[in-house]
């Protein structure tokens, strides 16, 4: 205690801070109040202010993605059976080797797409390992490393396993929750929702072309757009003109269109903007898992300058291809140094 020039004290106190680590049990001495440290034995992360989800609309929550998941299957049993009921007089028109083969086709990939739908949304999304935690004797040094301790699951969480709030439990490498599946995407299941997403783009998208092919035939004959097209067909301005004018007339004879044609509008639409929406998530994951990451990984790196190896061998251990094929995929990492030399 020391007197200064006005008269005043100064105090200096050092004051310790006792905690217990969840990880290893041990009693940790702190300089001072810290609601979220890091043990220096196993490496277990303490936070004394989590963050607890909400559990107020975990039922309704549920509820929707079933909904979801319904409406979903519904659809596709729509477009299966729809566009066979649909398209099934052009193709048998042609030949019954052309029918047989558009009937084979059409019920393998809805029995794929089905398939891969189903177990994605029923099969569990990953379930965090089992360790050993609470005594020193049993965790060694370093083994709940970055480990967090998760208050609704009463689990330890390692680093890449988020607790998600919609299915109350935690998943491993959890990529994000889709409610039109109903469950969770995490290291279970991701090879399934790929699968899943390659299904379904090359169901819709033959569904799309067999709907085109059908309406060619099934819409009423053209009164001049197409031979006004053909004969005017010398420059772009006249192309365009034709075509132009072959849609006028399409609109035009749309009044005559049969039910039959309506589904296969109904159809091609509904195809083609489905196939856009799955190619472009199907991209997205394959972006992810080419960088090592999952969607959840991403956001939580954004603005940091932890970069992940970017290899095709990822995508290959993803898809269980032999290690024999990655060794001989070179990754960014080493182009770059290359570039650099």
């Amino acid at each position: 205690m020391e007197e200064s020039s006005q008269g005043s004290f100064v105090t200096t106190v050092n004051e310790d801070y006792e905690s217990i680590c969840w990880g290893c049990g041990l009693n940790l001495v702190l300089p001072s109040y810290a609601p979220v440290f890091k043990c220096g034995w196993c490496g277990a992360i303490t936070n004394h202010n989590p963050v607890r989800p909400e559990t107020r609309s975990f039922g309704l929550r549920r509820i929707r993605d079933r909904c979801f998941v319904v409406i979903l299957a519904v659809f596709m049993l729509f477009v299966i059976c729809g566009g066979i009921w649909a398209a099934y007089p052009v193709v048998f028109s042609i030949s019954l080797a052309c029918g047989i083969l558009h009937s084979v086709t059409a019920v393998s990939l809805a029995i794929s797409t089905l398939t891969t739908f189903m177990v994605v949304a029923f099969k569990c999304a990953g379930k965090p390992i089992d360790i050993v935690y609470g005594t020193h004797p049993g965790v060694g040094n370093g083994a709940l490393n970055n480990y967090t301790f998760c208050h609704t699951c009463s689990k330890p969480k390692s680093p890449r396993t988020h607790h998600c709030r919609t299915c109350g439990m935690c998943v491993l490498d959890m990529d994000h929750h889709c409610p039109f599946i109903g469950n969770c995407v995490g290291a279970g299941n991701h090879k399934n929702f790929v699968a899943f997403l390659i299904s379904a783009i090359i169901s819709t998208s033959y569904a799309s072309v067999m709907c085109v092919y059908s309406l060619i035939h099934i819409l009423p004959p053209l009164e001049n757009g197409a031979a006004y097209a053909s004969s005017h067909a010398s420059n772009s301005v006249s192309i365009l003109r034709g075509v132009k004018s072959i849609v006028l007339a399409y609109l035009s004879n749309a009044v005559f269109i049969s039910v039959r044609g309506l589904v296969l509008l109904y159809l091609f639409v509904a195809s083609v903007s489905v196939a856009i929406g799955l190619s472009v998530l199907l991209w997205q994951q394959l972006s992810y898992i080419y960088e090592g990451k999952t969607y959840l990984n991403h956001l939580s790196s954004q603005g940091s300058e932890e970069d992940g190896e970017k290899s095709f061998g990822n995508l290959l251990t993803f898809f269980g291809c032999p290690l024999l094929i990655e060794r001989h995929l070179p990754t960014i990492r080493n182009l770059r140094k290359r570039h650099k030399t």
